[in-house]
Parts: C-alpha cells; sequence; structure tokens
C-alpha cells in the first residue's frame, strides 16, 4: 500500500474514530511503527490532525477548549451513547429506593430518557436531581420519579446551569448515585472538560456522591481538556464502548475504577 493510500485510510478513521493509536495503526497496516509516524506527521502538516502523545486525534479537537453544543453532542455517537445509558442503569437493581443526580451532558440525557423505564423495569422509585435544563422538562411528569432542578446561570453550550450558586447547591447533597459526563479520561489527567464553571459544578458532584459513575464513549479516551474535575480514583465505575487503552487500562485498574462496557 502506499503512503497516500495509507494516509487516506488514517483520515477516514480519524472522522468516524476522533483519534487513532500509534501501535493499532501499526497492526492495522501491517507497518512499523516508525512508518506510522511519518504518517501523522504528514497528515499534521497538511491540517488533518492534531498529534498527541500515543497517536493523533482529529484537527476538530485541537483545542483545550474546544466544546461542541448539546446539540452537536446528540448527533455524535448517538448510538454507543444510548447503549453506554443502558448499561449504567444497570446499576439501579431491583427495588430500587433512593437518589440519583444526572449531570448534563448527551449521554447523561440518554440515561434520563431510558430512566423511567429502568425504574419500572425493577419497580423502582427515585428522587433525581439535575442542573441539566435539557432533559428536566420530560422527567418531570415521568412515574416514579421525584425531581429537583438546580438552578443558576445556564450556559448555552450545555443548557446546564452553572455558577457559585450552583456548586453550593450541589455540595449540600450526598446523593446515592451521580451519573457524571465528561470530555476528556487519560491515565494522567483523569476527568476534564473544556468550561472552568461546567468544571466545578462536576467536581461538586463528585464529591458528593456516594457512588460515582462515570459515562463516556471511547472517543473520550486519551483526551485533556483545559480543566480536570476528577482523579481516576474518585469514580466508581467507567461506562463505555470499547476497551481503553493500554496505558488508560492500567490506570483504572491501580485506582481500583471498575470498567463496564456497553
Amino acid at each position: 500500500m502506499y503512503a497516500m493510500e495509507r494516509q487516506e485510510q488514517i483520515e477516514r478513521f480519524l472522522n468516524t474514530e476522533g483519534r487513532v493509536a500509534v501501535a493499532d495503526l501499526a497492526q492495522r497496516f501491517d507497518v512499523t511503527t516508525e512508518t506510522i509516524r511519518r504518517d501523522l506527521d504528514a497528515l499534521e502538516q497538511s491540517g488533518a490532525l492534531r498529534r498527541v502523545h500515543g497517536g493523533a486525534v482529529a484537527h476538530t479537537e485541537r483545542s483545550s477548549t474546544l466544546e461542541p453544543t448539546v446539540r452537536e453532542r446528540a448527533q455524535q455517537h448517538g448510538t454507543q451513547k444510548r447503549a453506554i445509558a443502558a448499561r449504567a442503569l444497570t446499576a439501579i437493581g431491583s427495588g430500587f429506593r433512593g437518589s440519583i443526580f444526572l449531570d448534563a451532558g448527551s449521554t447523561a440525557a440518554a440515561i434520563a430518557e431510558q430512566l423511567p423505564a429502568r425504574l419500572a423495569e425493577v419497580d423502582g422509585q427515585a428522587e433525581v436531581v439535575t442542573h441539566a435544563l435539557s432533559f428536566a422538562a420530560a422527567l418531570a411528569d415521568a412515574d416514579r420519579i421525584a425531581l429537583t432542578v438546580i438552578g443558576g446561570r445556564v450556559r448555552s453550550v450545555t443548557a446546564a446551569a452553572v455558577g457559585a450558586r450552583t456548586v453550593a447547591a450541589v455540595r449540600a447533597l450526598r446523593p446515592d448515585i451521580a451519573f457524571v459526563g465528561t470530555n476528556g479520561v487519560s491515565a494522567g489527567f483523569g476527568l476534564s472538560t473544556p468550561d472552568p464553571e461546567e468544571a466545578a459544578v462536576k467536581e461538586a458532584i463528585v464529591h458528593g456522591a456516594q457512588r460515582v459513575i462515570a459515562v463516556a464513549d471511547a472517543s473520550k479516551f486519551e483526551r485533556e481538556l483545559l480543566v480536570g474535575f476528577a482523579t481516576l480514583s474518585d469514580i466508581d465505575v467507567l461506562v463505555t464502548d470499547a476497551d481503553p487503552g493500554s496505558s488508560l487500562a492500567s490506570a483504572l485498574d491501580d485506582a481500583d475504577t471498575e470498567v463496564w462496557l456497553a
């Protein structure tokens, strides 16, 4: 295979997967890692991607502060996010009677959508708290759910309340389970997100919950955004759609964080 053909395929992988790893590409194309690094260097010079440790990410992910809108995120990896939501909701067992905090984000929205059916399935009831206005309305009249919405200044990007009053209200809570979204999960930096105010709310959620379940599709692996809000050891369970790479998997194991595959 010519270098140009290989590089075109690498671009296609980036478009569908969001990131690529040198070792995986070398195995996939049966070439050396040095050959793949030269391919990635050439693609970076053309503006098609951005090099990161161990691989590359799509050019659209080049900024640590870049954040797609909640509508844009809802259209990305939709099948995977619904599967992740269904797997995460298995944390709600038979006869559940307790409290749940739902973070903002497109995967959390998939959880909110499936939550009433899960509670009916297990004959459960839940006190649900959220600062995400985008899916609160759908839960307001749902059976088996008593809903509390935390207010504050609403970020248009995520349709979620943020700010000092929001953080203070979240810190006063001790929910049984918190489902938390993230823009990045890495071995060295933990969980991160682009916006400092959003990160402050997420940190408060993680700090207060008795059990923290992070939900993230594989495109978030080894991404490091501007603001970290939790270490891997702060997370009880990571629910995702693919096995983490070796370094992230090792870090999750060292942190005693369970990994559930959808």
